[in-house]
């Protein structure tokens, strides 16, 4: 599939608003099966947190310095957005008076929260203000309504207070606020911010901000920061005297103002005298040491690619690689038909080298990180928020495989950045691109560029950061998610993806590649292996062979259809099964260009295995472009006698756009077909989603 799938529930509607309250529907195994993930996970977490150096709850804070106590911040993210944010708000804090604690929710227990104390102290009613507990929630939704893998547990603990009637104080006297961090091209834009928002009210909490809700389809660090900075002021006024927020205004006028070192680090380097070749390759570093969004590092497998095949025909300018992976000498590593495969992409060794000569690194150098012992100031510990990646390891290691040297950098990450210029020029070039002002700039010459990292440290050749400072600020490589395009009962030692090659034209007319589908395409040639882990998908056929399917899967959409296909093939030939019809929706640009196994869907046909096989070419008549919801549209009738009379279960893979365009044509179908309004039918497609017969996985 794309260099990144989002995954989205098997149920549509997840999110109704009811009179002013939000409520959630989780339903499904594949929830109750992550849940039960999360919450071993959580618990691992929590027992393993304290001992690593993390700042306990009960710490006592310096009034005088923070004036305004500790506010917790917890985040919910899948790709680390949320966490970004997390530790902007960290970053500025002191600035207006705060202490900032930063936890991942994962590490959370829905009725600890209230237990936070703002000062540490063991009764803070002899102080002076508002003394309630104080969160803010960081929430990032995932496909189509989804909590993040880490928000799974809190969000089931959530439901349970609500369900059994005894959490409606289960909250009172915390005092919260939220931002969600969402995407306007899904149907359901932002759902898990406000499920947090009215959930948390409804269980006893206060809010003391408005929701916020920022859009990635738009700009979502724009939304953040006029949200932030509105809630500064919010919070300085109701938990600041007059006082107190003058003197912080005074201190953060300073801070800007003298703000040209470079800024206090959570990590310590600590060399190590050994050979580069001693280093082993396999962790022993327990999981409670490990910061929870980097445990994919920790745990993923190395699977050597045994098949690279490009799918495309040369007459293509771009590239579609069908990968297969040898899985039998790994029994840890188990799948079922179309799950999901996350690969931990690679840095390019030219990537790697350039950053390290423009830095000054030696790529051979051994070390491990540890937290420092204090602050520039010699006053506050920083906090150890685990480990971030397996340790001890080389320099190359730590670019090559955890550090994000090619996506464009944030805003905030270039004002980070120009404190790190020696040269005034590149500094002011940083901030302004950095600044409100300069938005526009940023998006021409970072954004529409395509300039990571190795193209600023060229750009700025000024900038020396330490090799701390890098991995503190700099993002690390999260991994990538595809739709396995295999049955597992069919091929129970290898695992198949069909991976789209990101290729883009810069404006100086070199080649932007995208770096995970570029390092799997080249793995054949490389010999090496893919690091990868799998994740439970919502594609699942129906326990009752016999109902029909219908499937939509346009592009490398393709992939979890192939997989299915091959399930049935396999229930009908080998398991000997009745089997129902099974039809398939194709699209791609040319017939002749990237029409994807083109073959073997073409020896399902004939085979009868595909019932039906329709084709959209969006490019083949230039005077008319057809796709696959054009395709639905015209098989209106037999589409609604496979759903209505048939019970058929609907399979859709894909991009939002076309997501959104399929739903809305089977809308318009159950309507007509079925004679009735579209608010019904909309009812109608809501039920068959919640009974699991409605199944999208979509990306943007």
């Amino acid at each position: 599939m794309g260099d990144v799938v989002s995954q989205s529930s098997s149920s549509l509607p997840l999110v109704v608003v009811a009179t002013g309250c939000l409520t959630v529907a989780l339903v499904g195994a594949l929830f109750v099966v992550r849940n039960e993930q999360r919450k071993k996970r959580a618990k691992e977490m929590e027992e393993g947190i304290h001992a690593n150096g993390a700042l306990k709850s009960d710490t006592i804070i310096d009034k005088e310095k923070y004036p305004g106590g500790r506010i917790s911040i917890y985040y919910a993210t899948q790709t680390g957005t949320a966490e970004s944010f997390a530790q902007q708000l960290e970053r500025e804090g002191p600035d207006h008076g705060f202490y900032i604690h930063v936890v991942d929710i994962e590490e959370a227990q829905l009725d600890k929260l209230k237990d936070v104390s703002p000062y540490g102290t063991v009764d803070d009613t002899d102080l002076d203000g508002n003394n309630n507990p104080r969160a803010i929630i960081l929430a990032s939704t995932y496909g189509e309504g989804e909590p993040t893998d880490n928000a799974t547990a809190i969000v089931n603990a959530c439901k349970e207070a609500l369900e059994d009637g005894s959490g409606h104080d289960l909250l009172k006297g915390l005092d919260y606020a939220v931002f969600g961090l969402g995407n306007r091209e899904y149907e359901l834009f932002n759902a898990m911010g406000k499920y947090f928002d009215a959930t948390f009210e409804q269980l006893g909490a206060n809010r003391i901000f408005m929701l916020g809700l920022g859009d990635d389809n738009d700009d979502l660090e724009a939304d953040f920061e006029k949200w932030k900075d509105q809630l500064w002021k919010s919070l300085k006024e109701r938990y600041l005297s007059s006082t107190e927020q003058q003197q912080a205004l005074v201190k953060a006028r300073k801070q800007q103002q003298g703000r040209s070192s470079i800024p206090d680090c959570e990590y310590a380097i600590e060399w190590q005298h050994t050979n580069a070749k001693n280093i082993s390759t396999q962790t022993t570093q327990s999981l409670d040491r490990v910061h929870g969004s980097s445990r994919h590092y920790f745990t993923a497998i190395d699977c050597p690619v045994s098949l690279v095949r490009e799918l495309r025909s040369p007459k293509d300018s771009g590239s579609t690689v069908h990968i297969e992976l040898d899985i039998s000498q790994q029994l840890d590593l188990k799948y079922e038909t179309a799950d999901n495969l996350g690969v931990i992409p690679c840095n390019s060794p030219s990537v790697v080298d350039s950053v390290a000569r423009s830095l000054g690194y030696d790529l051979d150098a051994v070390f491990s990180l540890k937290a420092p012992l204090s602050s520039s100031n010699g006053t506050t510990p920083h906090e150890w928020h685990g480990d971030p990646f397996p340790m001890p390891l080389t320099v190359r290691e730590c670019l090559t495989r955890y550090l994000d040297l090619t996506s464009a950098p944030r805003r905030s990450d270039l004002k980070l950045l120009s404190l790190y210029a020696k040269d005034p020029v590149d500094r002011r070039a940083l901030e302004r691109l950095s600044s409100k002002e300069g938005k526009q700039d940023y998006k021409e010459k970072i954004t529409e560029s395509y300039v990571g990292l190795v193209e600023l440290l060229k750009l700025c050749p000024s900038l020396e950061i330490p090799l701390e400072h890098l991995i503190s600020f700099c993002h690390f490589m999260l991994p990538r998610f595809y739709t396995i395009s295999s049955c597992s009962q069919v091929f129970p030692d290898s695992i198949h993806l069909t991976v789209a090659v990101t290729q883009e034209l810069r404006k100086d007319g070199t080649i932007f590649e995208g770096v995970c589908s570029t390092h799997i395409a080249k793995s054949g040639q490389s010999q090496m292996p893919l690091r990868v882990f799998v994740r439970p998908s919502s594609f699942r056929l129906p326990t009752d062979a016999t109902k029909p399917i219908l499937m939509i899967g346009p592009g490398t959409g393709i992939a979890p259809m192939r997989a299915l296909l091959q399930q049935r093939r396999h229930q009908q030939l080998v398991e000997k099964k009745a089997v129902g019809s099974n039809v398939l929706y194709f699209g791609c640009k040319r017939k002749d260009q990237d029409y994807l196994y083109e073959d073997e869907l073409l020896r399902y046909k004939d085979e009868g295995i595909l019932t039906e096989l329709h084709l959209a070419f969006s490019r083949q008549d230039p005077s008319k472009k057809v796709y696959v919801q054009h395709l639905l549209k015209e098989q209106a009738e037999a589409t609604w006698k496979l759903l209505h009379d048939g019970g058929a279960y609907i399979y859709v893979c894909g991009g939002v756009k076309m997501g959104h365009d399929v739903t809305e044509t089977l809308k318009e179908i159950v309507s007509t077909q079925g004679q009735m309004s579209f608010e019904k039918a909309t009812s109608y497609l809501s039920q068959l989603s919640n009974q699991g017969r409605y199944v999208q996985e979509l990306w943007s």
